[in-house]
């Protein structure tokens, strides 16, 4: 693993992505609160990716499609969600 500044990876892009093509981990640090991962392959999406999610949000567009679904006001939405 590599930890880099932005200022630093800008300068030498071509050296840090030659190094994620070889799986390296390349980690950027932006200013002292954010920190970036770059990586030569898409990670799965945990929330996407899940049969069960899958299957519930088929489920949703199916009952949405079917007229099933219910229509809230702002309100409502607001009042469920304890905002």
């Amino acid at each position: 693993m590599v930890v880099v500044s932005t200022r630093e990876f800008r300068q030498n892009l071509k050296k840090y992505l030659d190094l994620i093509d070889k799986n390296e981990r390349v980690i950027i640090k932006r200013g002292n609160d954010k920190i970036y991962e770059i990586s030569n392959t898409v990670k799965n999406d945990r929330f996407f990716d899940d049969p069960v999610i899958q299957e519930r949000i088929s489920k949703s567009i199916q009952s949405y499609n079917e007229g099933k679904t219910v229509k809230l006001t702002d309100d409502q939405l607001k009042e469920l969600l304890g905002i």
